[in-house]
């Protein structure tokens, strides 16, 4: 699929660079990717690289934390018993591993519940609140999910229950009769509205700690908690989040928790782990015991302490995400087919597909995979317990929510944000739903907008990878690129852009990869580098064509040596 090419900060103030230069004894190019984060001073640039758990903001700015602190406490004093209700992905999981870690600690009385996926769906669940009533609880603390739940939690009230919600998602026109906590309601003035739904419970776990003055050191222990959801959940990776996914990575690779070590060995992956390793090995596995059998095994995984049951529950839960890779593959190739025999497909802008034999734990995977390949709004739907459900995803330039907020009176219940959404809607409205949809997205997506950008922080030469230095060292710029971890939304990997490159070997590898060594007529500088699926753009870099390629900087260990190599993330031929 072929990019837009973005180039970041033509207009980088000089002077500004200049100071960051002689002020950290940096090169240029590290100072114009500092300038490109909005770090143009000292104070800024020392936050950045030296993120302080000080610097977190005051829970109780959270609208309604008095309350729902105050409520917690009093439950608490009566000697109540507590029910943890979350959300059956990696966000939801960890939320509830943390908050009962957190709790239980002052707490004994304290159960959890992780909906299941198939009889339940998502969200607060009737059965939950009834299962939370049969253990005779009088407090239900909802985590990654309950913002809209207003006729369970009415449901829950009319049993005598109380409920605090924790969550970060968009909320709706009416909050239920509960006490809310989410930044992303229009009457929080919280600094920060880009939470996890773990990160929402850690923030429940700070008041409480403050309001009975009792140190934080113990809530920090459960850092590593929000660090995997920070990550799996794809939120922003700047302000309060790029605190806590800095302390929490450190947690996670200095002191793991046994079940970060055994699936670490289970994927033949040693630590430290990156954010990035966190996304694609981690969150992979603790997701699909959510999607293949049940959430619960994900938190009692978690909150395990029994190497042996350790042992059991991680082999079954690589085993689930093995499971979980079959049915992402063959219904990703399923959808792609129904695509392919639509014949009005390439007049629209949506992509909605629906097979009500699909697995209904993989249709966000494959919706996600299908947009790598018609980058557009796309709808993967099936059917479960007599109703098509489904999930949702957007690219850039388009609020998803807002689509499906339109949409709302053929939808029998949906949530999320901009960027993901589950849906619920009668088979009946099927039809209707996929007119009304496409018709927004036909008046509020412009064709230029349809195809995607690859977004580049700066050109540089080959030469300046290494910048004057021996080639057998770590080059400088590799080292100070490691120094902007964590990565993710908000604080991408650099991706430089080399014009007037040739090939001096390329190979094709499993039939999918592009493997490299790249040069430029200028330089005696050659790298190794291998494009991830573009074996299709083979004949661009052929027969010493000069090219241009967007990449990433890594360093590759392979067989005891360590070597530079260039991750591609797009390449061109040069006309």
């Amino acid at each position: 699929m072929e990019k837009i090419w973005e180039l970041k900060g033509e207009n980088i103030d000089s002077s500004e660079v200049d100071y960051l230069c002689n002020r950290f004894k940096i090169e240029k190019t590290i100072a114009k990717l500092l300038w490109q984060r909005g770090l143009r001073n000292e104070e800024e640039v020392l936050k950045f690289f030296n993120p302080s758990l000080q610097d977190l903001h005051d829970p109780f700015m959270l609208k309604d934390m008095d309350e729902a602190v105050g409520l917690l406490v009093n439950t608490m004093a009566k000697g109540e018993k507590i029910m943890l209700f979350g959300d059956y992905d990696v966000d939801g999981t960890t939320a509830v591993a943390t908050m009962f870690l957190g709790i239980k600690e002052l707490h004994q009385d304290l159960i959890y519940y992780i909906p299941d996926r198939y009889t339940e769906g998502y969200g607060l669940s009737i059965q939950g609140i009834d299962f939370a009533k049969s253990q005779n609880c009088t407090l239900i603390i909802t985590l990654d999910c309950g913002v809209k739940a207003v006729d369970k939690i009415a449901y829950a009230r009319n049993l005598g229950l109380n409920v605090i919600v924790c969550d970060h998602h968009e909320p709706g026109e009416e909050l239920p009769n509960a006490l809310v906590l989410d930044p992303k309601r229009k009457d929080c003035n919280y600094p920060f509205k880009e939470l996890s739904g773990c990160g929402v419970g850690f923030k429940l776990l700070q008041a409480l700690y403050k309001k009975k003055g009792l140190p934080d050191n113990h809530l920090f222990d459960l850092l590593d908690f929000l660090a995997i959801s920070i990550g799996a959940d794809i939120v922003s990776v700047t302000g309060e989040n790029r605190i806590l996914a800095f302390h929490g990575l450190k947690k996670l690779n200095t002191n793991p928790r046994l079940f970060v070590s055994k699936i670490a060995e289970l994927s033949s992956r040693k630590l430290p782990f990156t954010l990035t390793d966190v996304v694609f090995i981690l969150a992979p596995r603790i997701n699909a015991a959510g999607r293949i059998r049940s959430g619960m095994h994900a938190v009692n995984m978690m909150l395990s302490n029994d190497s042996q049951e350790i042992n059991t529950l991680t082999e079954a839960i690589n085993n689930d995400n093995k499971i979980r890779r079959e049915f992402d593959e063959q219904i990703t190739n399923e959808a792609l087919d129904q695509i392919d025999a639509d014949i009005e497909f390439k007049g629209k802008k949506s992509t909605i597909v629906y097979n009500p034999k699909w697995h209904k734990g993989v249709v966000g995977i494959v919706a996600s995979r299908l947009i790598e390949t018609h980058y557009r709004p796309t709808i993967v739907l099936t059917k479960s317990n007599n109703l098509i459900t489904g999930s949702a995803r957007s690219i850039n330039h388009f609020n998803l929510y807002e689509a499906l907020e339109a949409c709302k009176d053929m939808l029998e219940q949906f949530g999320g944000h901009e960027h993901a959404a589950g849906l619920t809607l009668k088979e009946e409205n099927l039809p209707e739903f996929c007119k009304r949809f496409e018709r927004f997205v036909q008046e509020n997506l412009t064709d230029s907008n349809m195809i995607p950008e690859q977004t580049i922080d700066m050109e540089i030469d080959l030469a300046d990878i290494y910048c004057h230095q021996p080639t057998t060292k770590i080059p400088r710029l590799k080292k100070a690129i490691d120094a902007f971890e964590p990565f993710g939304p908000g604080n991408m990997k650099p991706v430089f852009r080399t014009q007037n490159l040739y090939t001096i070997d390329s190979r094709v590898l499993k039939e999918k990869h592009l493997k490299l060594k790249v040069r430029q007529p200028q330089s005696n500088f050659t790298f190794d580098a291998i494009g991830f699926g573009f074996s299709s753009k083979e004949l661009e870099v052929a027969n010493g064509l000069l090219f241009e390629m967007a990449y990433t900087v890594e360093i590759n260990e392979f067989n005891g040596k360590t070597n530079v190599q260039l991750n591609i993330k797009d390449l061109r031929a040069m006309c």
